[in-house]
């Protein structure tokens, strides 16, 4: 009886050693990377693509997220990331620029409207005189907001303006709005000390509020689709171009229509 329980013993070690091998052996077979995201419905995305398609092409996508519209891009510049998925074209451009670096954009995935929302309001007839409103600060969103205040008559640009509007275009305000400019992530959180803000449906639903839209963007512009970015001379990493070819997945397409019903457009 002794040596069959000391057979068992025997036996014990080298099955778990086995099992603990194999267990490592798949850990290390998967590549793992770092993807910076603003907003909850990036890292949506980023966590199903990682749950259901990234494991069988051996990627671990890790969301890194971030406070505002300027670290993703930094982090990617000090290689705490190797990619991020919250900006669009215009808005990388932009930012290339002012932090002196080169990025590349890849795949298109979805595209994030603004919208006219409010606590306070129904309609924008409802809108009084000198409300205030609260709308992104950086120039490319600063630009869509004015535009969209124009297009719902709530103020008049001047004519042949330069390609990005600022408020010093404004050429009429019949409302004598008071329009305050804040970081983009922060001006969602603005929203029950304004009568209305301009905001994307990734930054409401990022506040978990669901108020009352007023009017959105008409023309549904594919430049302003988020994109998966890297940093130039990365984009033809193996992990990178696997996750730029998941991102694109019928699935994932499958899922955006599914999950967030239309405030969300996938453009692939």
């Amino acid at each position: 009886m002794s040596s069959i329980f000391a057979s068992c013993r025997q036996q014990s070690p080298k099955n778990s050693t086995n099992n603990n091998t194999q267990t490592i052996s798949q850990k290390e077979q998967k590549e793992v990377i770092k993807v910076g995201v603003t907003g909850i419905l990036s890292q949506g995305i980023l966590k199903f693509v990682n749950n259901n398609i990234a494991t069988k092409e051996g990627l671990e996508i890790q969301v890194v997220t971030f406070n505002d519209w300027i670290q993703p891009n930094t982090a990617l510049r000090d290689q705490v990331i190797d990619a991020n998925f919250f900006q669009h074209r215009p808005f990388m451009n932009n930012a290339m620029k002012e932090l002196n670096l080169n990025l590349v954009a890849l795949n298109t995935v979805y595209l994030n409207t603004l919208g006219i929302f409010s606590n306070k309001l129904k309609s924008v007839s409802e809108i009084p005189q000198n409300a205030t409103v609260t709308i992104a600060n950086d120039v490319i969103n600063n630009d869509r907001g004015l535009r969209l205040l124009a297009t719902n008559g709530l103020i008049k640009l001047k004519e042949n303006t330069k390609q990005f509007v600022t408020q010093r275009d404004i050429a009429a305000n019949p409302k004598n709005l008071q329009i305050k400019e804040v970081e983009g992530v922060q001006v969602v959180r603005a929203i029950n000390d304004v009568y209305f803000i301009v905001s994307s449906a990734q930054t409401v639903a990022l506040a978990g509020i669901e108020p009352n839209s007023m009017g959105e963007e008409i023309a549904k512009d594919k430049k302003y689709a988020l994109a998966l970015v890297t940093l130039q001379g990365q984009e033809n990493e193996p992990k990178i171009q696997k996750l730029n070819k998941l991102l694109v997945h019928p699935n994932v397409k499958d899922f955006i229509n599914k999950e967030y019903k239309g405030r969300i457009i996938p453009v692939f």
